[in-house]
């Protein structure tokens, strides 16, 4: 079965907002949350950026679906701790937690004030990390892991508390190269809506790097992040994306900026066509059924979704309404 969940919007969200809506959207047919792990928000305008282990720690207690985190190992979060807060929550969650990872942003990734690498290195940086964390997950119990890379040292040590079976680690990218690397070396992909084609030629790719590795790619995660913009009416849908644009999904060079400051001047030069074919934005729920259709046509078995507007419970409801029941895995 394909879940259809949300994305909670961290740097938008108050945490126990975030709770809430969760909690609400579940009541009407979402199966999962899907939140990134920012310390800062994309823009001032947003205003928050909770911690997102002690959100998903709530949300346990609150909802019965997914539990997904995209968090970044680097010198902000050791991957050692990074496995040691997802073991704990997948053993306080038992077959609801996966832990995604990702090369990440200057924006959150640079406060600790060391060396933010160029893209290539924050590539290799992230798989020695999905390396480092599959090992401490792998161990067997009472045995200690030890790792020397390029990036991160790990000394003896283990998860003390570990779940019974780990959670399976999912990379993030766009890319298709690295898309087929996370074949060979992680669990399962996530990635950003995009044009079908490129989509296609991203899970080819992944399909690609896991059979390389032996592995069936028809049986590993794929994930979706979808931003949408829908309202009543189709110039208010407009409108509400420009007002609260999806940074993540705006064609925008913002991996180097490190401060929202700095990205919200960017922003305000966003058009519509940075946003076309990553962003839905229609008044039509007819175009939001056959957008996440194809999602599910695609391969993709974990949708999570987002809206732009500022009323995130209208729109939960009328996906309730008019979406979710119309779509098929």
């Amino acid at each position: 079965m394909a879940t259809i969940g949300l994305a909670a919007m961290l740097e938008a969200l108050h945490p126990r907002d975030a709770v809430e809506l969760a909690v609400y959207a579940q009541e009407r047919g979402f199966g999962g949350v899907m939140a990134t792990d920012r310390y800062q928000p994309w823009t001032a305008r947003q205003g928050q950026a909770g911690f997102v282990w002690n959100v998903l720690g709530a949300l346990g207690e609150r909802t019965e679906g997914d539990l997904g985190p995209v968090a970044v190992p680097g010198s902000r979060m050791h991957p050692a701790v990074l496995a040691q807060a997802s073991a704990t929550l997948a053993a306080m969650n038992p077959g609801r937690h996966w832990l995604g990872v990702a090369s990440g942003d200057a924006v959150d990734e640079h406060v600790t004030g060391d060396y933010w690498p160029e893209a290539p290195g924050r590539i290799a940086r992230l798989f020695e990390a999905v390396d480092l964390i599959r090992k401490l997950f792998a161990a067997p119990a009472g045995r200690d892991v030890r790792f020397a890379g390029q990036h991160f040292r790990l000394e003896a040590t283990r998860l003390w508390t570990a779940p019974e079976t780990a959670p399976q680690v999912l990379v993030a990218t766009g890319g298709p190269v690295t898309a087929r690397r996370a074949g060979r070396q992680a669990d399962g992909l996530i990635t950003m809506a995009a044009p079908p084609e490129r989509l296609e030629v991203l899970l080819d790719r992944f399909g690609a790097g896991a059979r390389e590795a032996g592995k069936d790619p028809d049986a590993m995660p794929k994930v979706v992040q979808v931003p949408v913009s829908w309202a009543p009416d189709a110039t208010r849908a407009q409108e509400q994306l420009l007002a609260n644009p999806p940074i993540g999904a705006a064609r925008l060079p913002r991996s180097d900026l490190r401060s929202p400051h700095d990205v919200a001047a960017v922003a305000r030069l966003l058009r519509p066509d940075d946003f076309a074919g990553r962003v839905l934005v229609s008044d039509d729920l007819g175009e939001h059924r056959a957008h996440l259709q194809r999602l599910l046509d695609l391969g993709f078995d974990r949708v999570y979704v987002h809206d732009a507007g500022p009323d995130p419970r209208a729109w939960i409801d009328a996906y309730a309404s008019d979406v979710l029941p119309h779509l098929t895995a």
